[in-house]
């Protein structure tokens, strides 16, 4: 709506807010905020957080600035809102070094993405339920008769509180097999013959905060007179099992390029293979044979995005080519297509999965040009860089919503 005054708006609801920059320092707040802790502008503004609201140390089960501090780098992680359990938090008392005041908070802390894909501010938004949480304490005082109101407060008030805590067993649950997940995938991505490439740079990174990871993987084969093959793969599905599926058709994918020498063929038998494994049909692979003698790349792919070919003056191609539907997408078996792209030495080939590329509502095709423009703008960069360039361009250092693979070729 035109000419309205969102600053106005946020200083007058009603709900406590703090806004909070990257580094936690706060940068904006409500008079909500103001009134719900007794401070002024000046007391919180350019202060961290946990610098303005230390924990009591007076109590020796403080457990709010733990709890905030994870649930905000929760937040920075995942780019989720994240909403605390019930919380005490004690602030200190305006005007009175030293002393604190029992408080009870229910707190939600909600991320703003910035154009660069990264989380830019948090806002912080609690409501003080001191006064209900202090009453609870009474209800099951000796001679103490509770009305229908009270009976039906405490019940909601204990569902919330076993809620909380079952949310809890399951957030650690969750990270448990993330881990798990995440080792697992580390383990089964060793390519041996990767030590051999010195021009050629490979990066996973799990998808930050979630258990969406472990179906990207990437792999190099060396074969005879030179050649080598490299590969990129993403299967539907997640956490330990999308893990295994992988494993096997990262296996399976490397056994028959290096008896068939053909990324067609490959892809086909990769194909078979994938129906008769459960959790292994629509996944997608890209992949292509190198050969140094004749300076040409021979690839096919299986509904994955297109490989990058920059040159050193910038230009670039997509080879898309040879483009064909994901693993067992169709009910019976079809040839494969396969084409050939000549190269010059100096020429930069990239491979990588759709966490790279995608973002939430934008068509792909923009996050295609992204790529290539920071891959023009980066192409004289050794691949190990450049790879960490991309990275840091996309805004992808601490991950993303889903997992990524790539793999920079210096040819």
């Amino acid at each position: 709506m035109q000419g309205m005054d969102y600053e106005a708006l946020f200083a007058a609801t009603p709900s406590p807010y703090l806004v909070l920059g990257r580094d936690l320092v706060i940068v904006e707040v409500n008079q909500a905020y103001l009134e719900a802790t007794g401070r002024s502008r000046q007391d919180l503004l350019g202060q961290r957080i946990f610098d303005a609201f230390p924990n009591n140390p007076d109590n020796s089960e403080a457990d709010g600035v733990e709890n905030l501090s994870a649930s905000l780098g929760r937040v920075l992680a995942s780019q989720e809102p994240d909403t605390m359990a019930l919380q005490r938090y004690d602030i200190p008392v305006t005007g009175h070094p030293g002393r604190f005041e029992e408080r009870w908070w229910s707190p939600i802390n909600t991320p703003i993405i910035g154009q660069d894909g990264r989380v830019t501010w948090i806002i912080h938004r609690v409501e003080d339920v001191t006064a209900f949480v202090q009453a609870h304490a009474t209800w099951n005082a000796p001679g103490k008769h509770l009305t229908e109101r009270d009976a039906l407060e405490a019940e909601l008030y204990g569902r919330a509180r076993e809620l909380q805590r079952l949310n809890e067993e399951l957030r650690n649950a969750h990270t448990r097999e993330r881990q798990v997940a995440v080792t697992l995938q580390e383990a089964m991505l060793q390519s041996p013959d990767l030590a051999r490439h010195e021009d050629i740079a490979v990066r996973y990174l799990p998808a930050a905060g979630s258990l969406n990871v472990c179906g990207d993987w990437y792999d190099v084969v060396d074969l005879a007179d030179g050649r080598f093959a490299v590969a990129v793969g993403d299967v539907v599905g997640h956490g330990l099992e999308a893990a295994a599926v992988m494993g096997m058709l990262r296996s399976a994918l490397s056994a028959a390029i290096r008896a068939l020498e053909r990324p067609a063929q490959a892809l086909e038998v990769l194909g078979l293979y994938a129906r008769s494994l459960e959790g292994a049909l629509n996944t997608t692979v890209v992949k292509a044979m190198v050969d140094p003698r004749s300076h040409l790349i021979i690839y096919s792919n299986a509904g994955h995005p297109p490989p990058v070919l920059v040159h050193p003056d910038g230009t670039f191609m997509l080879l898309d080519d040879a483009v064909d539907p994901p693993l067992g997408a169709r009910p019976q078996h079809v040839p494969r297509p396969q084409a050939g792209q000549p190269y010059n030495p100096g020429d930069t080939l990239v491979l990588y999965t759709d966490g790279l590329i995608e973002r939430r509502d934008e068509d792909i095709d923009a996050g295609l040009a992204r790529l290539s423009e920071a891959l023009g703008r980066h192409r004289f960069l050794s691949p190990e860089r450049l790879a960490d360039a991309l990275l840091a361009d996309l805004g992808l250092v601490r991950g993303a919503h889903d997992d990524i693979a790539l793999v920079v070729v210096r040819l």
